[in-house]
């Protein structure tokens, strides 16, 4: 005998590119259910040049679409320098942490009925952010502190 469960049919992607004042914990995002390319990093780019006014760096991992000559002119042209991380360092960037926090608080241990109400929980958790719901717990998690290899000591074997 067969035994049937209901699963969706196909994948849908809700996909979440965004960029986090490090000092007032201010989340810019742009959402899209498609995949993230370079038109999606200028769309934040100009976003970020909205919303701040002055001096703006801004860390990059370094994925592929991040180092295209439209971003990087784009981003030129409004004053923001684009700062890229190392290789395979994710604990630097503070974003990473981020992330993981909206995914434990939106989507771990929780059965959405549908996309449309995990896009909803993830966006809830999103604006939540920015209206300081979750401050307490975002000072914690996004402290400056950041081990360096440096002052590490050296065991001889």
């Amino acid at each position: 005998m067969r035994l049937f469960v209901s699963t969706g049919s196909g994948r849908q992607r809700f996909s979440v590119l965004g960029a986090l004042n490090a000092i007032t914990h201010e989340l810019i995002t742009v959402t899209t259910c498609e995949t993230i390319n370079a038109e999606s990093v200028c769309t934040l780019l100009r976003q970020i040049a909205a919303a701040v006014h002055g001096p703006t760096t801004l860390v990059l991992d370094n994925a592929r679409y991040q180092h295209c000559r439209l971003v990087t002119k784009l981003a030129r042209s409004l004053g923001i320098h684009l700062l890229f991380l190392p290789s395979y360092s994710p604990n630097l960037n503070l974003i990473e942490r981020l992330w993981k926090f909206i995914k434990g608080r939106s989507l771990y241990s929780r059965c959405h009925s549908d996309f449309a109400a995990m896009q909803s929980s993830v966006e809830h958790c999103i604006a939540e952010i920015n209206q300081g719901v979750h401050d307490k717990a975002l000072d914690t998690l996004l402290t400056h502190n950041f081990q360096t290899f440096e002052e590490m000591p050296t065991v001889a074997a």
